[in-house]
């Protein structure tokens, strides 16, 4: 099959830091405002606390009906007062979920979200995570989500996104990521005030699809999280697989 240029897309990583901004307040509406502001297709968010409500709604549902996008809670933390942990928003069905556990032990429980999304014109892959702070801790995390991508290779064009936790210029834990899929860009986003750390970071299969990043820096965005959202533009010069119908959750 000959390729084409396909039609364009547009992703967004957000830490949303449970939607409690860099003056202590709790204001889901902000995070909602800066999400329709990026204009995103497709959002990774981190740090989103399904245990806090906005007008009686978890705030995930919050999201997805304010913003008229599909949902998919990737929680990490579980228990009687709800879930916390990552999620994604696509404005396409998500056809496949799977959830991988990165959590080890005697740290913060970790996880990633693996999603095909059924665009118009194909299926791409789309992965959702949040690393820990030990730099030991995040590369046998970085370890187990290579295991789990080759072990559900799916031959789509991919996206792997989040929170990595990752400062170093030398790139540290992340370089099996970057042997992988080729090095991510790094660009400031914490904190949001004065972003001096480059922790949200994007990786792009095949890397060509990249055509642009950008932090998304506003008055509202320096406020509403202690992260700055990193938007990344896409557009894959390839034949994608036509979408399946069937849906499923792994």
């Amino acid at each position: 099959m000959p390729t084409r240029n396909r039609s364009p897309l547009a992703l967004a990583s957000y830490n949303i830091h449970r939607c409690f901004g860099t003056d202590g307040r709790y204001v889901p509406e902000r995070i909602a405002q800066v999400l329709d502001g990026l204009a995103a297709d497709v959002v990774g968010l981190q740090e989103v606390d399904m245990r806090l409500l906005v007008d009686g709604r978890a705030q995930l549902d919050y999201f997805a009906a304010e913003l008229a996008m599909h949902a998919v809670a990737g929680p990490n933390l579980k228990g009687r007062r709800g879930k916390f942990g990552n999620a994604l928003l696509s404005r396409w069905p998500v056809r496949t979920v799977r959830r991988t556990d990165l959590s080890v032990r005697h740290f913060e429980p970790r996880g990633a979200i693996d999603c095909e999304i059924e665009r118009p014109d194909g299926t791409i892959r789309v992965v959702v995570t949040h690393l820990g702070l030990n730099a030991g801790e995040r590369r046998l995390q970085v370890r187990r989500l290579l295991v789990a991508l080759e072990e559900a290779e799916t031959g789509l064009p991919t996206v792997v996104m989040g929170d990595f936790n990752e400062w170093k210029p030398t790139r540290g834990a992340l370089k099996g990521l970057d042997a992988r899929f080729g090095p991510s860009r790094m660009a400031r986003t914490f904190p949001s005030r004065l972003p001096l750390l480059p922790l949200d970071r994007f990786w792009v299969s095949p890397s060509d699809g990249l055509r642009h990043l950008m932090v998304y820096t506003t008055p509202l965005t320096r406020i509403a999280s202690d992260h700055l959202p990193l938007r990344a533009d896409i557009a894959w010069i390839s034949a994608l697989p036509l979408p399946a119908p069937a849906i499923t959750e792994v």
